[in-house]
């Protein structure tokens, strides 16, 4: 791996401090590098501002100058009345080097900004982790392409497919480090969906209970055809709460990068029948329930044939005696 590749990856791990909290922005890593030292560094602020490029500059003050500022989005070019041009910013400070992991595909900077760049005599290497990059804005980049939130389905299930016993008990499927990374998951969304048998059976909190995080607990969505308004006295009964009518009532929702689809079965089915599903992360306990609940229901099926080619394995991990395993939507 190249100095450039390693500094953009330090880069992307600053990034993920941003998630989900950055929406409709995505959240970007900068760091500042000069004569192999980190002199600045940032990450998207919540809402969005400032950007990670202003966080790093403002670091590292003159340091800047003669630096190689490593960014995984491409600086925006446009100025907004939430603050300046990252692209002028960076020129501003006198930086000698930008090397950034991908294109922003948002048409207001779209390339300008590694135009401008080159204008001002600036070196600038695009493209370097981009896979890696566009999968951490994941969510961005499906609002920028789609005009829809990327929707991740997490299952937390046995090794036969069960989410529960059959009379629904289900604490604990899985151990506490595969319940730690679950939060961690919810922390870096924008919503969480759950159906109304999940939240009349289970009524759950749907917070984030990791140290330090307390504060990153998403928005809630209740998907449900019957139900108007999420009962008092449920956990889930935020000022901000959402019911929504179905898998396309996602798309309209605003502020929303990334969406977890945490349960039960029948909202599972329901959003991969309707082709709403772009990761599902299956976190697979090693027990046998045997005649439990399944994880999904009916997706109206037709032939097996057409169930293959739908998913690429694209991660898997232990965590503790459990396994994640983690399947993205080829498209």
């Amino acid at each position: 791996m190249s100095d450039d590749e390693r500094w953009i990856d330090a880069a992307l791990a600053l990034a993920g401090r941003g998630l989900g909290r950055t929406a409709p922005n995505p959240s970007v890593g900068c760091l500042l590098v000069n004569g192999g030292r980190v002199v600045g560094r940032g990450w998207t602020q919540p809402g969005g501002r400032p950007h990670a490029e202003a966080e790093a500059l403002a670091q590292a003050g003159s340091a800047a100058r003669g630096a190689t500022a490593y960014v995984t989005l491409e600086p925006c070019a446009h100025v907004s009345a939430r603050g300046p041009s990252c692209t002028d910013g960076l020129i501003a400070a006198g930086v000698a080097r930008v090397v950034a992991a991908m294109v922003d595909p948002d048409a207001r900077t779209a390339g300008q900004g590694v135009d401008r760049l080159r204008a001002a005599g600036i070196d600038v290497a695009i493209g370097v982790r981009e896979a890696a990059a566009r999968r951490a804005i994941a969510g961005f980049l499906m609002r920028e392409a789609h005009g829809r939130p990327f929707v991740t389905l997490k299952l937390a299930m046995s090794i036969d497919g069960r989410i529960a016993m059959a009379d629904g008990r289900s604490r604990w499927i899985t151990g506490e480090m595969a319940r730690a990374h679950a939060h961690l998951l919810r922390a870096r969304s924008d919503l969480i969906v759950v159906g109304r048998g999940t939240l009349e059976a289970d009524d759950p909190s749907l917070d984030v209970r990791l140290a330090g995080l307390e504060d990153r607990a998403p928005r809630i969505a209740v998907m449900s055809r019957s139900l108007m308004a999420v009962p008092a006295g449920r956990k889930a009964a935020r000022s901000d709460t959402l019911v929504i009518d179905g898998p396309a009532a996602i798309d309209g929702i605003d502020g929303v990068n990334d969406v977890l689809v945490e349960g039960g079965a029948a909202v599972a089915a329901a959003c991969l029948a309707a082709d709403r599903v772009d990761r599902i992360a299956v976190y697979r306990a090693p027990i046998v329930i045997g005649g439990g609940l399944a994880g999904v229901g009916d997706i109206g099926l037709a032939d097996l044939a057409d169930a293959h080619g739908r998913w690429r394995a694209s991660d898997s991990r232990r965590l503790g005696n459990d396994r994640l395993e983690v399947y993205d939507r080829t498209r």
